[in-house]
């Protein structure tokens, strides 16, 4: 039996699937409603924000919200099932039915829109999830922008019919893999055409942010006008991998322990293992919720969630991930 007390102050929400849709090809869309069911019971969120699904089978995911932040009493996800994933996916696919109950976490932000002159959303597959929301907030707020979204074929669309039927649907540009040439994205030719401040934001596969960035950078974009929210970690940025380097120890200021973590195991898993409690959810480095604060040594960033001038100040670091090149670490929270 669920506690909504103990609920409340770890911050989670109870929450109902009301109702379970397949969007496209191994694509599920679940709204979520409060079980509660007061007016206010969900907080209010901005476009680009996600949540915690705290799932069946023990695992915690993030999920992009993807309907119009206006819209108060649900939110709506969407998940692909990723056959190669850690089994996030899997659960959601497979026991998450109209009627199930489960925990969610609040709503964050690390993917939020900013004022610019115009908008380029870009979207890779299951990337489209929290720019269908910035389209939405942009359109209240008429604000000037285009969405393209890349899939591998029409098949592999979500949220066809949505996109469709928009107000705004004359501002979405369809390109896929399988489809004729002259249909496909052409990166350098939309940004090189873009109005002068021009601002993108792109998610999806690290292959196609990476293509986007380099179309960017080629034309002389500061890097930051283009925003990126990645889905899943770059090749060479697993955990399993990355937890394979030396051994170093960590301090935990906040109480004094020395902790040691040798190859094979990353920060989190050692201070968890030491009684140091820790918010994971992604574990690859993509959600910045483990984040902690760097007080000394020479830290091994491997997140791609910070840039590097957030990672220099005020010293974030992720244990899910990084690790260090100085034999000691002092970490500390927030």
């Amino acid at each position: 039996m669920t506690n909504p007390t103990a609920d409340a102050a770890h911050g989670l929400l109870r929450v109902r699937v009301s109702h379970r849709e397949v969007q496209a090809e191994d694509v599920v869309a679940l709204t979520l409603v409060p079980i509660d069911e007061a007016p206010d019971a969900l907080p209010a969120f901005d476009a680009g924000a996600h949540i915690d699904l705290h799932l069946p089978n023990g695992l915690v995911r993030q999920y992009s919200l993807c309907n119009a932040p206006h819209e108060r009493g649900h939110y709506l996800v969407a998940v692909l099932r990723e056959p190669a994933g850690r089994g996030g996916s899997a659960c959601v696919h497979e026991a998450l039915h109209a009627g199930t109950e489960l925990h969610i976490g609040r709503p964050r932000n690390a993917f939020a829109l900013a004022p610019c002159p115009h908008t380029l959303l870009l979207a890779g597959g299951i990337g489209l999830t929290p720019l269908l929301a910035m389209a939405e907030q942009l359109w209240a707020q008429q604000q000037p922008f285009e969405l393209h979204i890349c899939t591998r074929s029409a098949a592999r669309l979500p949220f066809r019919q949505r996109l469709q039927a928009a107000p705004w649907s004359a501002h979405v540009h369809l390109h896929h893999d399988d489809g004729p040439p002259t249909q496909k994205l052409d990166a350098h030719t939309l940004l090189s055409r873009s109005p002068h401040g021009t601002q993108v934001w792109v998610c999806g596969p690290a292959g196609f942010i990476g293509h986007v960035r380099d179309r960017a950078q080629a034309l002389g974009w500061p890097a930051d006008r283009v925003h990126a929210e990645h889905f899943a970690a770059t090749p060479g940025h697993a955990v399993g991998a990355q937890a394979a380097d030396g051994a170093f120890t960590v301090e935990w200021q906040p109480t004094g322990q020395r902790v040691a973590v040798p190859p094979g195991t990353s920060v989190a898993q050692a201070l968890e293992a030491a009684g140091i409690a820790l918010a994971l959810s992604c574990e690859q480095g993509i959600c910045g919720s483990c984040s902690v604060r760097l007080v000394a040594g020479e830290p091994d960033h491997r997140d791609q969630f910070y840039t590097a001038a957030e990672h220099a100040d005020p010293g974030h670091f992720t244990p899910c991930c990084s690790r260090s090149h100085s034999p000691l670490l002092v970490l500390a929270h927030h």
